[in-house]
């Protein structure tokens, strides 16, 4: 079983009035490297606690975006339910749900309206996933809106790696019948005060959009956007023939220092690919870009020191980072990016380039 210790660090938002401090998993696989097996036993121990829970029940499971969206398949993949994800892309020729997630700088959040209609009636129980539950008020948002739009004795429950939830907002929870499952209780109240605390001193990376030829590119079959509705069961074999693809490609790679990198809120087939170059005898990481703007900081126990800025393979106007990239033999990015993403991929490609040297990218779309 994990601890706080495990799974809590905490660092400070950037220009957030909302709320000054970001809950960082060290084992999610998100903003700090982690061995892929080790982010995937989480997400799996989280699955262990709802096993025995629903076995009865029809479930969908929502992951949100961007940071459970990976817990969230693998949790949707060892139950063998249907999954989907919130998504603040945009998509084509779909309609959407829309709420809000209050706190974070990226507020608006997205359900595809169209595979909501069509499962909704043949479901028991929808199971929100996320990594971290503070006040609950996104998910009731949500399930205010599905309640609203279709009128449904739907049952509800929340499964989360940390819940920092006060009183007050688990007896809204206990009173609307909606589950709580979670692998760490935690008392948040001192958070605010503890991102206080740090320096903000780290080393900040700015954007570098400068043409570069220095990767190489592979093009992989099989894509299922999990931003659509799907079968887990389904998902994780066109991962396992993403994987194929991608080890055909690269050849026997062994006894290498690797960083599987994905981008934004296509995290799981890193990691998944992450596992498996971990199986050949690799010591791998893997962690992705996001749109969170957080402060990097020098202190020894602050998570995140370097901080590199990017612009984003999906939306050149969109900001986003990585942060604590390390040197490795081989870099691989993998991601769903449709567009070409030039400025995006050159960002990024420029940043790893500051410490690596051979990067592949992957393109699974």
């Amino acid at each position: 079983m994990y601890t706080k210790k495990d799974l809590i660090r905490i660092a400070k938002r950037e220009n957030n009035t909302k709320r000054n401090y970001l809950v960082v998993n060290p084992l999610q696989g998100k903003h700090i490297p982690v061995r892929p097996g080790k982010a995937l036993a989480l997400f799996s121990t989280l699955s262990g606690v709802l096993q025995d829970k629903y076995y009865k029940e029809k479930l969908l499971l929502i992951g949100f975006a961007e940071t459970a969206t990976a817990i969230g398949v693998q949790v949707a993949i060892d139950l063998n339910a249907l999954y989907i994800q919130t998504t603040r892309e945009s998509l084509k020729c779909v309609e959407y749900l829309f709420f809000s997630e209050e706190h974070s700088h990226a507020a608006e959040q997205k359900l595809v309206r169209n595979d909501i209609d069509i499962i909704i009636k043949d479901i028991d129980r929808i199971i929100f996933i996320e990594d971290e539950v503070t006040t609950g008020k996104t998910i009731l948002n949500i399930i205010k809106v599905l309640k609203n739009e279709y009128n449904t004795e739907l049952k509800f429950a929340v499964a989360s790696l940390v819940n920092g939830m006060a009183i007050k907002y688990q007896d809204i929870y206990n009173k609307e019948n909606i589950g709580l499952h979670y692998l760490v209780k935690t008392d948040n109240s001192q958070y605010i005060k503890t991102a206080g605390l740090f320096a903000g001193d780290g080393i900040y990376i700015p954007c570098c959009t400068k043409k570069t030829r220095d990767y190489n590119v592979f093009k992989a079959s099989g894509f299922i956007d999990t931003r659509r509705l799907t079968s887990a069961g389904k998902y994780k074999k066109a991962c396992e023939n993403l994987w194929k693809q991608v080890y055909q490609y690269t050849r026997d790679i062994n006894n290498k220092n690797i960083l599987v990198a994905g981008t934004e809120e296509f995290m799981y087939p890193a990691i998944f690919i992450g596992k498996k170059l971990e199986e050949l005898g690799n010591n791998v990481r893997t962690h992705s870009t996001t749109r969170s703007p957080v402060t990097a900081s020098i202190e020894e126990d602050y998570p995140l020191h370097e901080r590199y800025e990017l612009k984003s393979l999906y939306d050149k106007d969109r900001v986003t980072y990585i942060y604590n990239i390390d040197v490795y033999d081989e870099v691989i990015i993998v991601t769903d990016s449709h567009n070409s993403g030039e400025e995006g991929i050159n960002s990024l490609v420029n940043a790893l380039k500051l410490k690596n040297k051979n990067i592949l990218l992957v393109r699974w779309c």
